[in-house]
């Protein structure tokens, strides 16, 4: 085109800039860009803030874009929760399996997640305060049982019994959501700095403690232990209330 020429805007014209400026940005922008969006969202400010609209602005597209890859927003939530899935649950088991030694995976693990980043604090403590969410609920379940069946198998490994290790896999799950907690609603209590990794000693310790072939007999006999005085405590407790009842039968019989 010659300098000082006018480009006339044809029909043609027209209407070929109103698609360009009206199509999503489907190239640049995944389904994966809206779910961490909307992950990112709900460790913010809550999963009723998960809006499609808001999320429009934040990333700076139209909500076309949205409908382009999901159908509603309950969709969204379903994929959102799938990545916070498979990058804070699969992949962390996926890099753990690499480690051969048990131990030192479970020490390793510990590592990670004790306290672990602020943002995947954040992510945790969102969706485990949404739990009773139609849509979170199946998803944190899912979630959970993956990690305490994984915590149980490593146990298992160290040579626990199945039923120690899956106890064992809970305590330290417990100790593991009670520290998010704890960081959130008294963060001061919460060891930091150098008495973090004297923390995170401590709990190694007591955890793993009586690992392998001692550990698994020093279980096999407590357990044994707690078999064989469960019936005479509930027997002193019964004995009294049979004493009881026999009298209230016999003055009624009166």
């Amino acid at each position: 085109m010659a300098d000082g020429e006018t480009r006339h805007l044809t029909p043609a014209r027209a209407m070929r800039s109103f698609w360009a400026m009206a199509r999503p940005r489907t190239d640049t922008l995944s389904a994966g860009d809206w779910a961490r969006a909307a992950l990112e969202m709900l460790a913010q400010r809550g999963i009723e803030a998960v809006a499609v609209e808001v999320l429009a602005r934040r990333l700076r597209v139209t909500k076309g874009s949205f409908y382009w890859h999901f159908r509603s927003r309950a969709a969204l939530l379903e994929a959102a929760l799938r990545e916070w899935e498979t990058s804070a649950t699969r992949e962390v088991i996926a890099l753990m399996e690499a480690v051969a030694d048990p131990r030192e995976r479970l020490h390793r693990l510990f590592r990670e997640a004790m306290p672990g980043p602020p943002r995947r604090r954040a992510i945790e403590l969102a969706v485990s305060d949404a739990a009773s969410h139609p849509i979170v609920a199946p998803a944190l379940r899912r979630v959970v049982q993956q990690r305490i069946a994984y915590l149980g198998e490593c146990y298992q490994r160290l040579g626990f019994s199945p039923e120690a290790a899956r106890h064992r896999a809970v305590l330290t799950y417990s100790a593991y959501t009670g520290a998010l907690r704890l960081i959130r609603e008294a963060p001061g209590l919460f060891p930091a700095g150098k008495h973090l990794e004297a923390y995170r000693r401590h709990v190694t310790r007591t955890l793993l403690a009586a690992a392998g072939r001692a550990g698994r007999q020093t279980d096999q006999r407590l357990e044994a232990r707690a078999r064989a005085l469960m019936p005479s405590r509930m027997s002193r407790r019964i004995q009294p209330l049979k004493g009881l009842i026999s009298v209230q039968y016999r003055a009624k019989r009166r």
